[in-house]
């Protein structure tokens, strides 16, 4: 072999790296062997490694280079580059009562040339021990020949190096920081400096072992990103206290191999916060510390990718449909979404579903760009985007991409012609919630399927009976039942079988709705009901008994004005006879540029479907 072909090995370099935990270089070292470390959900490798004057066998190949395990270019006697490491401390059985085992992990290497080409262990490497007394003394004594391009190595004595936050200790901080690459569930303690990147709202269950709550995060360093799940008590401790984009010290939390079913994150493992956790904001400098990568794939190309990929997109929203309440197949329970109409500079228009309280908030009368991360493509009606729990949603991102497409859409973009890789919803039947007449319901049969159907109408009050409006209702929270006057001073609850000396006022208006098809006899509970009649149950029932005036006149200022209402329908058994059960879900004043904006566009695509 001829080595003057070659690079020089960082003669020297093994030993500093493990005294400084910081280098200001990228080291050449050799690779003298590896060993799979199999795992409980993956595969990591141990790496022997040379600098040509000692050799360490603790380097650890950080696991997304598995592949050039895989690939053979970390075949034994090849010689790489270190771009990137990390030194970490890891406390072992061997390692009891001394100090812990140090770990180079190379987080970022570029094999330089094949060891087949090398063919030979370059120099009479020392083996050095674990990291302990002999590594730290060793690096002290060692007066480093020069690297080859290495103009400027330096020795273990030259102060630690910010090399773009690697390394143990956080800046201006006594705390010692891991990467999140190097977490293991087999290490006993470590702290990470992480930015959190997304906040799950809080989600509750309630099954044959109890009922709970659990809140999720996401967070990122400039090694990767992890997920960690806070439950019950953990939950009400942290959820109010961390925020997103903030960046926070975070240790003692549980690792385990984690459910790449319910998560996208790029990591093996995932944290589960438990009583000895803590966080701690971090007021150090965070710039070390990246804020949200995003991988845009632009909307043309999503119906080339598999169903249920997670994908990043970013895109103009065009127009929004109402939120509408479905009913969930498997847990019975309705659900709020909104569909909202995206698109890019390709001129191609997708249909975004947010769910939740995401969908609720969300405004898009000024036609926002918003930049999704971890959005599920699905393929019903062609190609869409749905929402999940761990999507990031960033409404008018500061970013090049984001300005880019307001200016191509403020510029032409917004009056150009789009295809749409959607097929359109607003016009479909059923129950999803999209807008008809009482004739177009009373033709599709709507309410006579097992499952209660939902749609929205523009209908104007023509009566509401107020005879019935109001009920004494048990004052206790968890019971809205009618009580008795006993005519004594007390009310009597049947259900709670108990005595009050007061009683609390709810609503159960019944009320006749029209449009220009039909006109419906529908119910509004307590919150709908104070909706359309703008006053409180607890308002209106003292006026009852005190001003007359006032009480009719509520009802009167409500009548002959047009809302959008949101009803339920469900043929229900009567005394023997089905009749058509309507309840009104919601009940809100007519937006006439959000609604005129909604008949524009059904008009356009019933012309396009001609």
């Amino acid at each position: 072999m001829n080595r003057r072909n070659h690079p020089s090995l960082s003669c020297g370099a093994i030993p500093s790296i493990i005294g400084n935990g910081l280098y200001n270089e990228t080291p050449i070292l050799q690779v003298l062997g590896y060993k799979n470390l199999q795992g409980d959900n993956n595969d990591r490798y141990r790496i022997l490694i040379s600098d040509g004057k000692y050799s360490y066998a603790y380097g650890m190949l950080a696991t997304q280079l598995n592949h050039l395990i895989a690939d053979g270019k970390l075949e034994n006697f090849t010689i790489i580059r270190v771009k990137k490491f990390v030194v970490n401390k890891v406390a072992t059985k061997a390692t009891t009562g001394k100090e812990q085992k140090k770990i180079i992990i190379l987080l970022d290497v570029e094999p330089v040339v094949p060891g087949s080409e090398v063919g030979e262990k370059i120099g009479n490497p020392q083996t050095l021990n674990d990291g302990g007394e002999v590594a730290e003394e060793a690096a002290t004594n060692s007066k480093p020949a020069p690297l080859g391009n290495m103009n400027n190595y330096n020795g273990s004595k030259s102060a630690p190096v910010n090399n773009g936050g690697y390394g143990h200790s956080a800046e201006k901080s006594d705390i010692v920081t891991h990467p999140i690459v190097s977490l293991t569930p087999y290490q006993n303690k470590w702290t990470v400096k992480v930015r959190v990147t997304n906040k799950s709202d809080i989600r509750t269950w309630s099954n044959s072992r109890g009922e709970g709550k659990l809140f999720s995060l996401d967070m990122m360093d400039e090694t990767g990103e992890i997920r960690a799940t806070a439950f019950n008590a953990e939950c009400d401790k942290f959820y109010h206290m961390i925020e997103i984009g903030k960046v926070y010290y975070i240790s003692q939390a549980q690792l385990k191999a984690a459910n790449k079913q319910y998560t996208s994150i790029k990591n093996d493992y995932e944290m589960t916060f438990s009583q000895n956790t803590t966080v701690i904001a971090c007021h150090d400098d965070t710039s070390s510390i990246p804020s949200i990568q995003f991988n845009f794939v632009p909307i043309v190309q999503l119906t080339s990718l598999e169903k249920d990929s997670i994908v990043d997109v970013i895109g103009v929203v065009k127009s929004a449909n109402d939120v509408r309440v479905i009913v969930s197949k498997t847990t019975n329970k309705e659900l709020r979404m909104r569909e909202v109409q995206m698109v890019d500079s390709s001129n191609t228009e997708v249909n975004l579903t947010l769910w939740g309280k995401m969908g609720e908030e969300f405004d898009a009368s000024s036609q926002p760009v918003v930049a999704l991360k971890g959005v599920k493509l699905s393929d019903f009606g062609g190609r869409s985007l749905g929402t999940v729990s761990s999507t990031v949603v960033q409404i008018n991102p500061d970013m090049s991409e984001a300005h880019k497409l307001r200016g191509w859409f403020d510029n032409g973009g917004s009056s150009s012609a789009v295809s749409s890789i959607s097929t359109s919803r607003v016009a479909g039947t059923g129950g999803g919630g999209s807008y008809k007449t009482f004739g177009e319901a009373k033709l599709e049969n709507l309410g006579n399927n097992d499952k209660p159907d939902y749609y929205n109408v523009k209908a104007m009050v023509a009566m509401i009976n107020k005879e019935r409006a109001l009920y004494m209702a048990c004052p206790t929270d968890e019971c809205n039942k009618k009580v008795i006057d006993q005519n004594n001073g007390l009310y009597r609850c049947e259900k709670c079988q108990r005595e009050f000396q007061d009683f609390k006022w709810r609503m159960m208006l019944s009320v006749n709705i029209a449009d220009a098809t039909e006109q419906q006899w529908v119910t509004c509970f307590q919150e709908t009901a104070e909706a359309l009649l703008g006053k409180s149950a607890d308002v209106i029932g003292r006026l009852k008994d005190t001003d007359n005036n006032e009480f009719q006149k509520i009802f009167e200022e409500a009548t002959f004005k047009w809302y959008i209402f949101r009803l339920r329908v469900k043929m229900e058994m009567y005394n023997d006879e089905n009749r058509l059960k309507t309840n009104v879900y919601e009940v809100k004043e007519i937006n006439y540029k959000e609604h005129n904006e909604r008949l524009i566009r059904e008009m356009k695509e019933m012309a396009a479907s001609e």
